[in-house]
């Protein structure tokens, strides 16, 4: 059990929904006694919490796929943490698993719903991203959807984020030509140096001509992480045939009325029909346990020996976790973005 100094729960809450840009009088910060575990249930202590673009739908409690956190709820989120007791046989304490207890210092779970990890394997913290369900996201959303083949052009938004940099490194394993959209020099300047072909910056004013420029023979795959301005470049450079996977719209998650100008549907239903294009949505939890068992299987070997590289961006102190989240929301983080509780 937890030490007599740990006997309460620091926990970050949903204070009221955002309507637009979440700030922090949107959170609250509270305490609450460690949870003791029943039977079948560990108690976890979080080590590393992951921040994630959808958890900014699950502050909204507009119609999606999965239930909207209730306010005065506890934020949810995925960890990687310590077992400190134990009342499944199957954990122990001092066994570091993945979980789901979200913004707080303990969480209760049951033992059948996390992961043992393995440090000797690769880094725990990777759990929450290459090879975690960033990484699951990039390979389920490329190789269900997109499909690539041998010399295709696969385009990628939010590049260097955690599932954008997977996409264009399995791409690239997959025998295609890699092109990464991201935001900011340093940004297009690391994509090269993890193997993309071409990088551009979509806050340059030349964005849509140096896209344009990078994909001379137009683009076949287009794994959309981000819509908006980003999605108006690369829609008239798609291929006959071209595959969209999207995986996320983080230009409009924020938003608080429908885009300004003419509607732009009509244009889209043509394309889709006249360049019999595939364009699907998706969530990882679309995808079975046995594609997750494939992904780490051959994720875990390529990120080994160095093939599939990955940038981790790590804030101390889950009290700092709203702040880096804003962030993250507005493309501040650079890599996967990571809060060290303990």
């Amino acid at each position: 059990m937890p030490s007599m100094a740990d006997t309460e729960n620091l926990q970050i809450r949903l204070a009221s929904r955002p309507f637009g840009p979440c700030g922090a009088e949107h959170f609250t910060i509270a305490k609450a006694p460690v949870p003791e575990p029943a039977d079948g249930q560990v108690l976890i202590r979080t080590r590393y919490l992951s921040l994630d673009p959808y958890m900014r739908g699950r502050m909204s409690d507009a119609p999606s796929y999965a239930p909207p956190v209730e306010v005065g709820g506890v934020m949810v989120g995925g960890t990687v943490g310590d077992v400190v007791a134990s009342r499944d046989p199957s954990l122990s304490p001092g066994d570091t698993v993945l979980a789901y207890t979200g913004w707080q210092e303990y969480g209760v779970q049951r033992a059948t719903t996390v992961r043992k990890l393995d440090p000797d394997v690769a880094p725990v913290t990777t759990a929450l991203g290459v090879l975690g369900m960033p990484g699951l996201t990039a390979y389920a959303g490329l190789t269900q959807i997109g499909r690539p083949r041998a010399g295709e052009t696969v385009v990628v938004a939010a590049a260097s984020g955690p599932v954008g940099a997977t996409v264009g490194q399995l791409a690239k394993i997959l025998g295609a030509r890699a092109v990464g959209i991201a935001g900011g020099p340093g940004k297009v300047a690391y994509l090269r140096t993890i193997g993309f072909d071409a990088a551009v910056d979509h806050r340059a004013p030349s964005f849509a001509a140096d896209l344009a420029a990078a994909v001379p023979d137009g683009i076949d795959v287009y794994f959309e992480n981000v819509g908006g301005p980003v999605w108006d470049a690369v829609f008239p450079l798609l291929n006959d045939f071209a595959r969209i996977p999207v995986c996320g719209l983080v230009a409009m998650y924020q938003a608080t009325s429908a885009p300004a100008g003419p509607d732009r549907t009509p244009a889209l239903l043509s394309a889709i029909l006249r360049k019999r294009l595939t364009m699907q949505g998706f969530i990882v939890s679309d995808f079975g346990a046995d594609l997750q068992a494939e992904f780490l299987q051959r994720a875990t070997g390529w990120v080994r020996d160095g093939s599939l590289r990955y940038k981790e961006d790590i804030v101390d102190g889950l009290a700092n976790a709203p702040e880096a989240f804003m962030g993250l929301l507005a493309g501040r983080n650079f890599g996967k973005l990571l809060v060290r509780v303990s």
